[in-house]
């Protein structure tokens, strides 16, 4: 910690400290003090009696060099514990390369028709919504037609309506998927 000169000035009336001026451009008044006063800056930090031993405790065993720490990391490990390191060294290895075959992947075209992997994905996604709207739909005919549902709201009517439509772009996309 660095150990501040504190402006402390002394005359007739007793100690005090001398008035300074703020970043600002202000002026602090002089402040009084009483003999043994500490300004908070240099009062040391509390610690216990726990900190401290461990603050005091060397890192390294008595006799042992930094150097000679890491030559011996590997010496000092058994058989498993030396092949465990190696395994793990091998994953990270392996890793690295994974993860670029994935991003080419990812970016790579299909040969028929161009189309991406992940287009076919989201092809699919779209054709299982569509069916599912067009269950929707149908439930809704079937709830309208045995006198279940008899005044639809505006919404219903609507979807009703768009049946057609929803089969049209399944037959389509279905189409597409089959041309692949």
């Amino acid at each position: 910690m660095l150990k501040m000169a504190t402006p402390y000035v002394t005359d007739e009336s007793g100690k005090y400290i001398s008035a300074s001026q703020r970043p600002d451009g202000s002026w602090r008044r002089p402040r009084r003090v009483k003999d043994g006063y500490v300004p908070q800056e240099e009062v040391p930090v509390y610690e216990n009696k726990y900190v401290k031993f461990f603050k005091s405790k060397p890192e390294l065993p008595p006799g042992m060099s930094p150097e000679d720490e890491t030559q011996s990391d590997a010496a000092g490990l058994s058989k498993t514990a030396k092949r465990n390191m190696k395994r793990k060294e091998k994953r990270k290895q392996q890793q690295i390369p994974q993860e670029d075959v994935t991003s080419e992947l990812e970016h790579m075209t299909l040969t028929a028709d161009h189309h991406t992997t992940s287009d076919a994905t989201e092809r699919a996604k779209k054709m299982k919504n569509l069916r599912k709207k067009l269950r929707q739909v149908e439930d809704l005919q079937q709830k309208m037609d045995s006198g279940e549902l008899k005044t639809p709201s505006k919404e219903q009517l609507d979807k009703l309506s768009r049946g057609q439509a929803l089969r049209d772009e399944l037959k389509l996309l279905e189409e597409d998927l089959g041309d692949l």
